[in-house]
């Protein structure tokens, strides 16, 4: 990615609200139920040509798509990999290992209350969530189909560039991390863990050296590193957890073998469900971890509350020379849309500890379906407009 050499730059996470009236077509987009060239040049090319167009015009220097094609379901996985199936739940067991947190045990009524509603964001508007009867899982060798499945999503992308009428500095597309991505895909086939990792790993890095292939910067998503910690039962050590996060590290890293680090910016979360978040590692714990990733950009979360404070951690990470920070400063967490001088603090903070250069403005997480989508455009706004300010501050621009 760039350095902020003039200015602070701006980015964000990826998943952007949808065009009005387009709002079933990203789960068309995710489950490959749309593939037909004329479709996708009549319906889709013109939507995200519009979305790469608003990002630059409110002032992100580095866009995406809006990650469209991307969701958590057995057709989309299919897509993406041979050797997946499904099968119904048996007695007791449930689709995801985000279903079952000791979080989720010693808040039951807020969580009751909120699987009653169908929703993980409290969004108005939203379509109730529907509750899966199946469980996905690795029944043969993992293979990747990652030239195929995420080529309709590049080739669609550098069309909607072309259409937009706008001029595109940098732009990112996001894949998923391994760690990841076993939250929701269970091993039934491997005899060991690391053998599943290492396959998924494997099997993702055809979909990653292709974004980096077209031009690209690669967004690896891994919000696995942080938030498996409170899906484990018994509560582990943090030496118990490190290890076995740094096993997924190890994976991923695998899969990016070969690519240059320049290319690829690594971003973890916390999980973007609208929650109390009381049981979330510290960052201190895995912040190393996260460093061991092969990529020049580390994109965290630095505006959500339960994390704004976590700033400190970086006085003491050191960062290595070469790489950048891309703090969230705007939350996908809250309706209230942040004030950029509060935007511009957060930013000059950050500065003052790893260099000017070495910040890029981003969010905590993606915004889209977090919040709605006229917050989140607002929230975007802010985030150009308080890296402004704190350009003018760290320049010392009049």
């Amino acid at each position: 990615m760039r350095h902020s050499t003039d200015r602070i730059r701006t980015s964000h996470v990826g998943r952007l609200p949808p065009p009005p009236g387009w709002e079933d077509m990203p789960a068309r987009l995710a489950a490959g139920e749309v593939v037909a060239p004329a479709e996708i040049a009549s319906r889709v090319v013109p939507a995200i040509a519009a979305v790469v167009r608003r990002q630059v015009e409110t002032g992100i220097d580095c866009i995406n798509d809006g990650e469209f094609w991307t969701t958590r379901s057995l057709a989309h996985y299919a897509n993406h990999f041979s050797g997946v199936s499904s099968r119904p739940l048996r007695p007791g067991e449930l689709a995801s290992s985000r279903e079952t947190t000791r979080e989720r045990d010693e808040y039951r009524e807020f969580y009751r209350d909120m699987d009653k509603a169908g929703t993980l964001f409290f969004v108005p508007g939203e379509k109730p969530m529907v509750v899966p009867k199946e469980r996905v899982i690795a029944t043969g060798p993992i293979k990747g189909k990652g030239a195929v499945a995420i080529g309709r999503e590049i080739d669609a992308f550098k069309a909607a560039i072309a259409a937009s009428g706008v001029a595109v500095e940098e732009a990112f597309l996001p894949v998923l991390a391994p760690g990841w991505i076993d939250h929701f895909i269970y091993n039934e086939y491997y005899k060991t863990e690391e053998e599943f990792l290492f396959a998924l790993g494997e099997a993702l890095g055809e979909q990653y050296r292709a974004v980096v292939a077209a031009g690209f910067v690669l967004q690896i998503d891994d919000p696995g590193l942080p938030d498996w910690w409170d899906m484990l039962k018994p509560e582990p050590t943090i030496a118990e957890y490190r290890k076995f996060a740094s096993l997924r590290i190890d994976a991923l890293n695998h899969g990016l073998a070969g690519i240059p680090e320049d290319k690829v910016r690594y971003h973890l979360c916390w999980g973007s469900w609208h929650g109390p978040h009381t049981n979330d590692i510290p960052l201190e714990h895995i912040v190393d971890l996260a460093l061991r990733v092969k990529a020049q950009t580390y994109s965290f979360e630095a505006g959500n509350v339960r994390h704004e404070h976590e700033w400190k951690v970086w006085k003491t990470a050191k960062l290595p020379a070469g790489k950048m920070l891309m703090p969230g400063v705007v939350s996908h967490a809250t309706n209230v849309v942040e004030h950029p001088e509060l935007v511009a603090d957060r930013l000059v903070r950050f500065a003052g500890v790893v260099g000017r250069e070495n910040v890029i403005g981003g969010t905590d997480c993606g915004l889209g379906g977090r919040v709605h989508s006229e917050i989140a455009w607002a929230k975007l706004a802010s985030l150009a407009q308080g890296a402004r300010l704190a350009s003018q501050t760290l320049w010392a621009r009049k």
